[in-house]
């Protein structure tokens, strides 16, 4: 274990919570590694009969990766970073297919990577501390981490609109989009942990105890637009359809996907086409290690680390610089599959 990651068992519930919070639980591979050795653990034990997954202190459930180690990697050889999404993918794909209830508490900034061990978790409780998102176009990233599974699976084309833009959920949005299962108002989050902690064989009566209705939810405000504007996977057929518009929402995410890394906008689009097909959460990540194998190494997302985190100039300067600039072949290209020696497995 690392004292990053902090695993407990207190009566018969398994506690997981992050801690790193000077980079608001942002995971490493030791965070990943830890989560597994932890699940492992308690998958035969019976002793142990939920998990809660949460963060230690601080602000924020869990903010992302480790993008300094990837953006390093990827400016070499890239192969810690692959071992990072390799280790990573594993640990989304193990929450996602584990036969005991797990809550994630999302009280907080829960972007990137923790997305990724949010979303597969049984119960996913959201707060009016939560902000969700997969904003990782703007660094010359996709959303991964079953981006392609969960954002493809979402109403009408809000998937295509988050995942292009970024866009952050607050609490009620997550709860409307079914992001999160309950609402729980923040002030009654240690309360709830501590009646799982009493009762764990009725995870689901401790939450429906404390949670409550959310407020409306403003992206719903938007919903007829969102399907209409993001209809198309070209991403030059959704520029237009925003620059033909006009209005001032549509002009706004038009600016919006301006500062967007094309490259990845489209890598995106193609995955949510994909991941709506794919047969098994364990297909979408295959597919996912290797796009994230080849997109880490790529122009775009050195550049995208470097102005966003390291200068912090926020003015990067990607290429090619529009949509027309990337070919399909680019993206054929990133999409192939590894070989059978490279591939990722469960």
């Amino acid at each position: 274990m690392t004292d990053e990651l902090i695993a407990t068992v207190e009566g018969h519930t398994g506690r997981l919570r992050l801690n790193r919070p000077r980079a608001l639980h942002a995971l490493t591979v030791a965070m990943c590694e830890g989560v597994l050795a932890a699940l492992e653990d308690w998958r035969g034990d019976d002793g142990v009969r939920a998990i809660i997954l949460d963060h230690a202190e601080g602000r924020g459930f869990c903010a992302g990766g480790d993008i300094r180690l990837l953006a390093e990697s990827g400016a070499g050889d890239g192969s810690a970073a692959r071992h990072f999404f390799a280790t990573e993918y594993r640990m989304n794909h193990r929450l996602f297919t584990y036969a005991k209830p797990i809550v994630a508490v999302m009280d907080g900034v829960t972007m990137g990577g923790g997305v990724g061990i949010a979303l597969p978790c049984r119960y996913r409780v959201a707060t009016e501390n939560t902000r969700l998102a997969m904003p990782e176009t703007g660094i010359g990233l996709f959303p991964d981490v079953g981006g392609g599974w969960y954002l493809s699976r979402l109403p009408g084309r809000i998937g295509q609109y988050l995942a292009l833009t970024g866009h952050r959920l607050d609490g009620a949005e997550a709860a409307a989009l079914e992001l999160a299962t309950h609402y729980v108002p923040a002030a009654r989050v240690e309360a709830l942990k501590a009646r799982i902690v009493a009762a764990p064989e009725d995870v689901a009566a401790a939450l429906n105890a404390l949670a409550e209705a959310p407020p409306a939810a403003p992206i719903l405000q938007h919903r007829v637009a969102i399907d209409r504007l993001f209809a198309s996977d070209t991403l030059e057929e959704v520029f237009a359809a925003l620059a033909a518009d006009g209005g001032e929402w549509a002009t706004a995410q038009l600016a919006t996907l301006r500062t967007k890394s094309p490259q990845t906008m489209k890598v995106s689009l193609r995955l949510l086409k994909d991941g709506a097909r794919m047969a098994s959460f364990a297909d979408e990540m295959t597919q996912e290690y290797a796009v994230a194998s080849r997109v880490v190494q790529r122009h775009d997302f050195l550049e995208g680390v470097r102005a966003v985190i390291v200068d912090k100039d926020n003015a990067p300067r990607w290429n090619p610089a529009t949509p027309e600039g990337v070919s399909d072949h680019v993206i054929d290209q990133i999409f192939a599959p590894l070989p059978e020696d490279e591939a990722w497995r469960p």
